[in-house]
């Protein structure tokens, strides 16, 4: 799903409700996320609203409302979505499960004046806190996530209890997996959820390619749908533990999810290995083998019961890097390093998300700062588009345009190894008109002096201890 920056409409969404909008005792707030055939908003309950007969326990006054498409455009498209919904409905009915999202009732709106909304299906939730996928948007690379081992173990519990009752999720990824108030982890978005019959179930032919495995490409189409099987769900597993223990890095190749899947093709033909990040310890790395084995047959013996035994029984997180203060995602040196060798093209601008402080070989204190895009279509992308990219200046002290632009060019994510800060350098203003004259000196290896300049326009976080650039900074150097 995707998620709509501070203040943005939710136009463009497989379904737009407008905030007050009301159904049932609920009214619509202002949008969460959304995803190809269902929109998510957060919705109060109104002072006269009763709830249905469903809920148990006391009324709560925030949840989260799932608006699911039932019309889409042509009649087969109407008529897949309408499936959709109804399997989703169908198994929120009946899931009861501290690791699944809990449904509190079923609506469907009447509304003739809205026809883009008539006849929608409403699946009022629990309120989460966030997802996965947001936690992983703001990772540092290589660093596990904080309580990787519990949401790794937690989302196993999900998976085995859903086996263990005869379903096959279909659709697992860090999008769907929702964090509570409390910091648990609830599995939601059961739209592609399939009841298995004998060996396999089938579902509609949708899903999210970068965490298909390999035999699913190949499954033809039949009567009832594509063959799924609870091994989907483990490949699936073993994608998203990659990237809750490598901040976020998927483990195949690519710069397209289309070159991921050629990735994957010809690692389960065996013309290529499993090359796992480098950042994974020995028992992360078996975890994740054990998903990602090449084929339906070779994948079985890892079944969710006993992939959440080894979750449960071992560290799953290097000692070394392990954490207990959330939100302070620490990055190697060596990782900004190969960050800096990452080439592309033009603009946008940027904020700084998070700061790590330290002092890195005899040049003085550093700080790892890394880069935030304020566009929010850039943050979602994996692939590294020109549009999204920007270059750092090479003299901060001269107007910030063609011809004062280095060839290093940075993206949402990257790491950069600055190590002193201009405060008088040129005025950069972002595009509500705020502006700074604050720069950081940053090391890029593709410039003759080693450095160049990053605006510290719209900056979340100060970084601590460093120096004052010298009042003399010239084209590309500076030194405090």
């Amino acid at each position: 799903m995707t998620e709509p920056h501070e203040g943005e409409a939710a136009d463009g969404w497989a379904v737009s409700v407008p905030a007050g909008y009301r159904t049932g005792p609920w009214e619509v707030v202002s949008p969460i996320a959304s995803g190809n055939w269902g929109s998510v908003y957060a919705a109060r309950r109104a002072l006269d609203g009763k709830l249905g007969s469903r809920t148990a326990g006391p009324p709560p006054d925030e949840v989260a409302l799932k608006f699911v498409v039932t019309n889409a455009l042509g009649p087969y498209r109407s008529r897949q979505w309408r499936e959709l919904a109804r399997r989703e409905a169908d198994f929120s009915q009946n899931a009861a499960h501290d690791r699944l999202i809990k449904v509190l009732e079923t609506l469907v709106v009447t509304d003739e004046d809205r026809p883009d909304l008539d006849g929608a299906v409403v699946l009022v939730m629990e309120r989460a806190t966030g997802s996965l996928q947001e936690r992983l948007d703001t990772a540092t690379d290589s660093e596990p996530l904080v309580d990787a081992d519990r949401v790794i173990t937690q989302i196993c519990e999900g998976l085995a209890h859903l086996h263990a009752e005869g379903w096959v999720h279909g659709d697992l990824k860090p999008a769907n997996v929702l964090l509570m108030p409390d910091g648990s982890v609830r599995l939601a978005d059961f739209g592609l959820v399939s009841r298995v019959d004998g060996t396999h179930g089938y579902a509609p032919p949708l899903g999210s390619p970068d965490y298909l495995p390999p035999e699913r490409w190949k499954e033809g189409i039949g009567e009832h749908g594509i063959p799924v099987r609870p091994t989907a769900d483990v490949w699936a597993l073993g994608v998203t533990a990659h990237q809750i223990l490598t901040g976020g890095s998927l483990p195949f190749p690519g710069a397209t999810a289309g070159a991921r899947a050629a990735a994957v093709q010809e690692y389960a033909s065996g013309r290529a290995p499993l090359r796992l990040h480098p950042a994974l310890d020995t028992t992360g790395r078996d975890f994740v083998t054990r998903c990602l084995a090449r084929d339906h047959a070779s994948r079985s013996p890892a079944s969710a019961d006993r992939l959440l035994a080894l979750a449960r029984e071992s560290s799953l997180t290097p000692g070394p890097r392990r954490r207990t203060r959330p939100g302070r995602l620490a990055v190697s040196v060596v990782l900004a390093a190969a960050v800096l060798a990452v080439a592309g093209t033009t603009g946008g601008w940027w904020w700084f998300a998070g700061r790590h402080t330290g002092n890195v070989g005899e040049a003085g204190p550093t700080a790892l700062i890394t880069v935030f895009n304020v566009e929010a279509p850039c943050r979602k992308q994996t692939e590294r588009l020109s549009t999204c990219s920007m270059g750092l200046a090479l003299n901060p002290r001269e107007e910030y345009k063609s011809g004062n632009v280095s060839v290093h060019r940075i993206w949402h994510g990257d790491v950069l190894e600055a190590d002193c800060v201009l405060y008088e350098g040129e005025r950069v203003a972002d595009e509500t008109g705020v502006g700074s004259t604050r720069w950081y000196r940053v090391k890029v290896a593709e410039e003759p002096s080693g450095h160049a300049w990053f605006p510290a326009v719209r900056t979340r976080h100060e970084p601590a201890s460093l120096p004052t650039c010298a009042s003399d900074v010239k084209q590309g150097a500076g030194t405090p």
